[in-house]
């Protein structure tokens, strides 16, 4: 095994198991939900298989589904995020994403924040949106997204600099 497929899969076991664990439990206010583990795939190599990031992010969001009882919310807003994450790197980074070497765990940049916020509330939204599925909620729905998306790049950030690794 190589060192950045070890690397994906100790990431995907430690950022769904802190959300299970630890973000699972925690409600603010009423609105605010902390989502950090979608940071797998905010955080997946640029240049790795495209439909391997779709199937892991399908896995990931089933079993956020499966320890939150959310029938399916989890997994359709991990694909979504999937499917449209080469777009938010033509959006965030130019055209020519593919050919630079992005590494969204180095200092945060304009470009590296709006695609880590526009990743954010593209979940959140597709998320909140499913789990009301009425539009008498959607004003509830849009704070609960802006309070959540919030939290999430904060805590995103902070564990982006917790697992960066040191330039010695």
């Amino acid at each position: 095994m190589n060192s950045t497929l070890l690397s994906n899969i100790l990431r995907f076991i430690l950022l769904l198991s802190i959300q299970i664990v630890i973000f699972n439990n925690m409600i603010f206010l009423g609105y605010i939900s902390p989502f950090p583990y979608i940071l797998f795939i905010i955080l997946y190599p640029v240049n790795g298989n495209k439909s391997a990031l779709v199937a892991i992010s399908f896995l990931l969001g089933i079993l956020m589904d499966l320890f939150s009882n959310s029938g399916g919310i989890h997994a359709t807003a991990c694909l979504l995020l999937a499917y449209v994450r080469p777009s938010i790197f033509k959006f965030a980074f130019g055209l020519s994403y593919e050919y630079q070497t992005i590494k969204l765990n180095d200092v945060l940049t304009p470009q590296r924040f709006s695609f880590i916020l526009l990743s954010v509330i593209i979940h959140h939204l597709s998320l909140f949106l499913l789990e009301a599925f009425q539009l008498a909620y959607i004003i509830d729905t849009l704070i609960t997204t802006l309070l959540s998306t919030i939290f999430t790049i904060i805590i995103c950030i902070i564990i982006i600099y917790f697992i960066k690794p040191n330039k010695r």
